[in-house]
């Protein structure tokens, strides 16, 4: 081609290097988030796994202490004896 710029900032050449160096920074742009995307999904499989854990922990110590047990209250879980009981409502006279 015939072109030829005044100013050699321009240039063909440094057009070519130029975008050579921004679809490397994408790549590495790319790659950057996938493995932050694997990490996130690995994180969260891990939280589940965890949590399930608890759940099924929370099941065992219920069946082998009883629903109003220390132990139960320990997990987190409120007694069943510490609920407060229901009242009625008084009725209302007609009048």
């Amino acid at each position: 081609t015939n072109y030829a710029p005044a100013n050699s900032a321009f240039s063909t050449a440094a057009i070519t290097t130029a975008h050579a160096e921004l679809l490397a920074a994408q790549t590495t742009e790319a790659q950057t988030a996938a493995a932050a995307a694997a990490a996130r999904d690995n994180a969260v499989a891990k939280e589940w796994n965890f949590h399930n854990l608890m759940l099924g922990t929370k099941d065992q110590v219920t069946a082998q202490f009883g629903r109003n047990s220390n132990e139960v209250q320990s997990l987190g879980r409120k007694k069943p004896s510490e609920y407060k009981a229901r009242t009625r409502k008084p009725k209302t006279p007609k009048t």
